[in-house]
């Protein structure tokens, strides 16, 4: 039997459109996911590879080194000063670089790069792995409605081309605008507390 012309028609937008679902939303969802999960990541080192840190801000340039020895301090402080460093301000900042995402990439001119006080930037991390690779992260300010930092990792070398501008949670300036003091291991003052001393009765003279 022959089918009428509409219903050939009909029939084969049916499959058409069958198809563009399957590829699109099926097939097209799963490489779709697959690329935006790797945009969103800033870096893809672990915690573990990390063997230097250089965090430069407008009032400080610290450099940090992951301590040779097994036991705490994991993190040392050699400048400005010698010394252990806070293992907690020091993992807080390590858990954003290691976790840290992208909400959005922004292509733009190099010589607007000002504008997202990028060029000089607010602060600027330097990560050195143990494989000896490096890595940089530039933060610049935050962004219209105060949500975001604007930010560059591993910026290509200076040109006349777009580059890369990334929203970044704006903890990392919270990690990184600290005072020399904070980045310090606290001390301990209950171990340099003197031992208590009952004084003794002072005698007195028998009338």
């Amino acid at each position: 039997m022959k089918l009428p012309r509409t219903t050939l028609i009909l029939i084969l937008l049916a499959l058409g459109l069958g198809g563009f679902v399957y590829f699109y939303e099926i097939r097209g969802a799963t490489v779709r996911e697959e690329t935006k999960e790797q945009k969103q990541k800033i870096f893809s080192f672990g915690e573990d590879d990390v063997q230097s840190l250089t965090v430069k801000t407008k009032k400080i340039t610290l450099n940090l080194e992951r301590s040779p020895e097994s036991s705490k301090p994991k993190w040392l402080i050699k400048s400005p000063i010698s010394g252990p460093a806070n293992d907690a301000i020091v993992s807080y900042l390590m858990d954003l670089l290691v976790k840290g995402n992208s909400e959005r990439t922004l292509s733009t001119p190099a010589k607007q790069l000002g504008e997202f006080a990028l060029d000089p930037p607010q602060a600027t991390i330097n990560i050195t792995l143990k494989n000896r690779q490096s890595h940089q992260l530039i933060l610049g300010k935050s962004n219209f409605n105060g949500r975001f930092l604007y930010a560059q990792a591993d910026p290509a070398a200076k040109s006349d081309a777009n580059t890369n501008v990334l929203l970044v949670s704006t903890d990392f300036a919270n990690a990184v605008n600290r005072e020399l003091s904070e980045w310090k291991q606290p001390v301990d003052n209950s171990q340099k507390l003197p031992p208590l001393t009952i004084p003794k009765p002072t005698p007195t003279n028998a009338k």
